[in-house]
C-alpha cells in the first residue's frame, strides 16, 4: 500500500456538481475502504457538500470551477480539499436567527472539530484558496 493516495475531480461552479462532487467524494472513501464507518463517511461527505455549495456560490460567478481533492496519508489522515480560483476567503457570520445562509463554515468547523481534526484554509499560487480540513482516518486497514 502506497504512503499517500490521492484523487481529484474538478467540477463547473454551478449547483448540479455539488451532488456531483458529493458521489465522487463517496465513491472515493468507498474505494479507500471507509464506506464500513458509515458515521465518518457522512460526516465527510456533509462537509465536502458545504465546502462545494461554498465554492458555486460564494465566488460570485468569478471561479468557473472548482476542485475537490482527497489524500489518504499513511492510513493515519485523510485531507479533504475544495479550491476555488475566486481571492475572496470564507467569512465567519454570526448566525443571526434571520439569516438563510452563512453558516456553512461554522458547520465545517464544528464537524471537523468534532472528528478531532482541523481547518486551514491555504492562497494558490494563482490568487484563490483552498479550504482543507484533515481528519483521523477511522477506516481499517486493508491487507
Amino acid at each position: 500500500m502506497a504512503d499517500q493516495q490521492e484523487a481529484s475531480i474538478t467540477l463547473p461552479s454551478e449547483t448540479a456538481s455539488v451532488p456531483a462532487a458529493r458521489r465522487y467524494t463517496a465513491d472515493v472513501l468507498a474505494e479507500w475502504g471507509m464506506s464500513g464507518v458509515a458515521e465518518t463517511a457522512e460526516t465527510v461527505l456533509l462537509i465536502v457538500s458545504e465546502l462545494a455549495t461554498n465554492a458555486v456560490l460564494h465566488t460570485l460567478g468569478q471561479s468557473p470551477t472548482f476542485t475537490v481533492e482527497l489524500r489518504l496519508e499513511r492510513h493515519e489522515e485523510l485531507r479533504v480539499g475544495v479550491t476555488d480560483s475566486h481571492p475572496r476567503w470564507p467569512q465567519r457570520l454570526p448566525a443571526a436567527v434571520q439569516q438563510d445562509n452563512g453558516r456553512g463554515m461554522v458547520i465545517i468547523r464544528s464537524l471537523t472539530a468534532a472528528c478531532g481534526g482541523r481547518l486551514a484554509i491555504v492562497p494558490t499560487p494563482e490568487g484563490g484558496k483552498t479550504v482543507w480540513i484533515t481528519l483521523p482516518w477511522t477506516a481499517p486497514v486493508q491487507s
